[in-house]
């Protein structure tokens, strides 16, 4: 259904590209945000446009970081900040389920997806060398690899394990507990945590 309004159209259209919204439900926000446009409307595309200036993404480990500041993951950017252990996750709502069990008190390396030719996700977009340098100057015994059970995740999982070969550390993986075809964020809390608790090594040299 279009209007007869190219913005209405192109609002909707914005809309409903964002995560668990149909059209349907993209022309109900869409005519609520026009029917509250000076207290909701207008701020909100204020706000918009203060995350596109000033939130960015850390080069070193994926994290969301302020233009103007260090980094929200504490030290990331200490080089020879020694640490044990280095969870990567597909994303920040991963890293925050993962937070939500309590099993896990380590530095997170943030990929921002996985592994696709039609998302134009490459390893180079993945900070996959910036992860390696993490593992060598911070002297990481452990790489935990807690990507989804995707075929995406599980590609990207056996690709870090390929560029990891050769350095003196353990890379596990999350048990095989975890439902095939799952996204971690979506996990409930029980199913996480003995995923995370019986890991599984890949390899260890």
């Amino acid at each position: 259904m279009k209007f007869t309004e190219p913005a209405l159209d192109n609002l909707i259209n914005l809309i409903s590209r964002l995560p668990g919204l149909g059209p349907k439900s993209a022309r109900r926000i869409a005519l609520y945000l026009l029917k509250n446009k000076d207290s909701l409307m207008k701020p909100l595309a204020e706000t918009l446009s203060n995350a596109h200036s000033k939130i960015i993404r850390c080069q070193i480990c994926g994290a969301i970081k302020s233009l103007d500041a260090n980094c929200t993951i504490e030290k990331c950017y200490y080089i020879n900040n020694s640490y044990d252990q280095l969870c990567i996750v597909e994303n920040i709502a991963d890293m925050w389920a993962m937070e939500a069990t309590n099993i896990y008190k380590g530095h997170y390396h943030i990929l921002g997806g996985t592994l696709s030719a039609l998302n134009g996700s490459n390893p180079e977009t993945l900070l996959i060398n910036s992860l390696i340098e993490r593992v060598k100057k911070n002297n990481v015994k452990e790489v935990i690899i807690a990507t989804s059970a995707t075929i995406e995740g599980q590609t990207t999982a056996h690709y870090i394990n390929d560029s990891l070969q050769g350095l003196s550390i353990k890379i596990t993986k999350l048990a095989h507990g975890l439902p095939v075809g799952s996204e971690i964020e979506y996990l409930d809390d029980g199913t996480l945590f003995s995923a995370f608790k019986y890991r599984n090594p890949i390899s260890e040299k």
